[in-house]
């Protein structure tokens, strides 16, 4: 440390040397030698150009300066402090509030679990859901609008995020309970269905993407009577008869009651792979690693139980 400049190290040897009251306590705590404190407070007295302390015998006494340069140094620390935790919180990092993006059809149980098993392990952290399509998000983590997200891992995530895999999800043809449909065996063949109506889900959402995927597999482009600019509003659509629609089974347990979900024949095959996607610079944020771990965990689950 130059001896003659204020530096916040040398405020901070200082201010725990007026609370130990000596040099030998002081470096104890400080865990560095009493040569190295005696020198960050003389070169203190070198900056300020008045001198702080009195010997006394082997004692170094602080002067009325002393006190009075501690009271101001409090305040410089408690500043610094709060500029460091204010930067840092709007950066999102180890903030009290974790913004979390998710699309609408993991609210049926994944979000559920992440949140429960998040709030155990962090009971303080404010948890800020917000529910949209995968593009959106994704749009909102590039501009530091959500600190992770919950979505499909597709082709063209940022190499400035990370993703972490939590469990593949089948797309099955979704149909009113009372569809004929539902009476047969054999798997759905998606190219059989040229002549029915469908639903959609508006650009942006991953669905969206599957469900283009599927029906050039199929070789036709269906006859779409509604774009929905949520799930939940497309699945009662679909219950109410005003047609079929293409969905991830993962929303299957909430809507057993209202529409079937029926696999598709195997050319018509198709899995989404779900994930949490993160900022690589904020990897050692305490609250995205904590938000991983429960992830992992979930992930673990799946694979056991599936």
């Amino acid at each position: 440390m130059p001896e003659n400049e204020i530096t916040l190290r040398k405020i901070e040897i200082f201010l725990c040397f007026i609370e130990e009251g000596s040099l030998g306590k002081a470096a104890d705590k400080l865990g560095i030698s009493k040569v190295s404190v005696h020198k960050a407070l003389h070169g203190l007295e070198e900056a300020l150009r008045c001198p702080l302390f009195k010997h006394e015998g082997r004692r170094l006494m602080p002067l009325s300066s002393a006190f009075v340069w501690a009271e101001h140094c409090k305040k410089i620390v408690a500043s610094v402090h709060q500029a460091v935790k204010e930067t840092r919180f709007s950066a999102g990092f180890a903030a009290d509030e974790l913004r979390l993006g998710a699309l609408y059809s993991l609210t049926v149980d994944t979000i559920p679990q992440i949140i429960s098993g998040l709030k155990m392990r962090r009971s303080s952290l404010n948890i800020q859901l917000t529910l949209n399509s995968n593009e959106h998000l994704l749009a909102k983590l590039e501009r530091n609008e959500l600190d992770a997200a919950l979505i499909v891992l597709e082709d063209g995530i940022s190499r400035n995020f990370e993703t972490l895999p939590l469990f593949q999800d089948e797309i099955r043809l979704a149909v009113p309970q009372n569809d004929p449909l539902v009476r047969q065996k054999e798997k759905v063949g998606l190219n059989r269905l040229i002549q029915k109506k469908f639903i959609g889900l508006n650009n942006g959402f991953a669905t969206r993407n599957s469900s283009t995927t599927l029906f050039a597999r199929a070789g036709f482009v269906p006859q779409t009577v509604y774009e929905a600019n949520d799930i939940f509003t497309l699945i009662g659509m679909v219950n109410a008869g005003i047609g079929y629609a293409l969905l991830p089974q993962r929303i299957s347990s909430v809507h057993a009651n209202s529409i079937c979900l029926l696999p598709l024949a195997p050319p018509f095959q198709l899995a989404q792979q779900v994930g949490l996607v993160l900022p690589k610079n904020r990897e050692h944020d305490p609250n995205l690693l904590a938000l991983a771990a429960e992830c992992r965990m979930l992930a673990r689950r799946r694979t056991k139980d599936g």
